[in-house]
């Protein structure tokens, strides 16, 4: 019984699941949102594609790690190609349910993520295309965290109001849903809508998700990098592709460092009235320069170092140490592109997995 769940931790490569929350904290800092219900089903979904994802990568190449590999869970036998396929395929359906539950334009996301990484795994893996699609696939991620935690929140898609009914008083609101219309908006005294606006669906936070898209590039970004590097990991001798890597990473710490600005106002909460409540701003100023600064410096420390050895001496045992690495520093960038948008709290929850990371990366290999 060890040996099987040792070898399904090999497969899946546990010790990397703790780079895969941070995705969707960052995306819902990125909007200016608290962690809610819509993250924790972003959390799972997102969990569940990335374990299909290994899961599939080493179906596809149980082959070519038969030569490079034989120790992995496939060649040596511990685990069928069949059984980690149709993980691979349990596990896609089980995250594409989880966004669904968090709304149809989460289920959208989810939907292209799981696409890009099967297509990924079974085609673009060896090509040019694969570090882009790779990259892809993680800027997908937080924008998935992004959507679905503004679909479950106040003015989800799918809401509707009469427009006349903002500002009223709770018990009117209340007898709106028990009462016709017409008797509601005189319980309520608010004022008949004309014909054009009788019904019309709330604003939504959807609008807003676009404030996610420059975090999610800069993650896009370090995950191509990452990439690139790891294509090299199994023979060695590319010393272009960790210094370039390692521009990468200096470039994105200093654009990461530079305070998130004009965080501009989300969209209204439905229900609520008054010119006070008109907008909402975003929870939280950016993060004390401090903090930002130590976060960086975190990113940059797990994530240069190893790559610079790599370039000065490529071998394989090198080169997939900066690769996993590379990995690991996800986190402490996710850290940091959630207290650049205010949610500084949330990036140090997030700082406090990479102890967790460090100790199963021990047991458990990350590439």
């Amino acid at each position: 019984m060890r040996a099987a769940v040792r070898a399904w931790a090999e497969l899946l490569r546990v010790s990397a699941l703790f780079t895969v929350p941070g995705d969707a904290l960052a995306g819902a800092a990125a909007i200016g949102r608290r962690p809610g219900r819509g993250t924790a089903l972003a959390i799972g979904a997102s969990l569940c594609l990335y374990e299909a994802g290994m899961a599939l990568n080493d179906w596809a190449d149980r082959d070519e790690d038969a030569i490079d590999r034989p120790h992995r869970p496939i060649p040596s036998g511990r685990i069928t190609p069949g059984a980690a396929l149709a993980a691979a395929g349990a596990l896609t359906a089980a995250g594409l349910t989880m966004a669904a539950r968090a709304g149809r334009p989460a289920l959208t996301v989810a939907t292209g993520l799981a696409a890009t990484v099967w297509a990924y795994d079974l085609r673009l893996k060896h090509t040019q295309a694969g570090p882009a699609a790779m990259a892809a696939a993680r800027t997908l991620d937080l924008l998935l965290g992004a959507t679905a935690t503004a679909g479950t929140g106040p003015g989800s898609v799918g809401a509707e109001r009469p427009v006349g009914t903002t500002g009223t008083s709770r018990a009117a609101r209340g007898a709106g849903t028990f009462l016709p219309t017409r008797t509601a908006r005189i319980l309520s005294g608010a004022r008949a809508p004309g014909p054009a606006q009788r019904m019309r669906p709330a604003r939504t936070a959807h609008s807003g998700v676009r404030a996610a898209v420059p975090a999610a590039a800069l993650l896009g970004a370090h995950t191509y990098a990452v990439t690139a590097v790891s294509r090299h990991e199994a023979q060695g001798g590319s010393t272009a592709a960790p210094l370039g890597a390692l521009a990468a990473i200096v470039a994105l710490g200093a654009a990461a460092v530079r305070e998130q600005r004009g965080t501009g106002d989300l969209p209204p909460v439905p229900g609520r009235g008054g010119p006070g409540d008109h907008h909402r701003t975003r929870p939280g100023a950016p993060a004390p320069r401090v903090l930002l600064t130590a976060l960086t410096a975190a990113y940059l420390r797990t994530a240069a170092a190893p790559l610079l050895h790599a370039t000065l001496n490529p071998s394989p045992p090198l080169t997939q140490r900066a690769v996993g690495s590379g990995i690991r520093a996800m986190i402490p960038l996710q850290a940091v592109l959630a207290a650049r948008a205010g949610a500084a709290g949330t990036g140090l929850a997030v700082m406090g997995l990479v102890p967790l990371a460090r100790t199963l990366a021990r047991k458990v290999s990350l590439t």
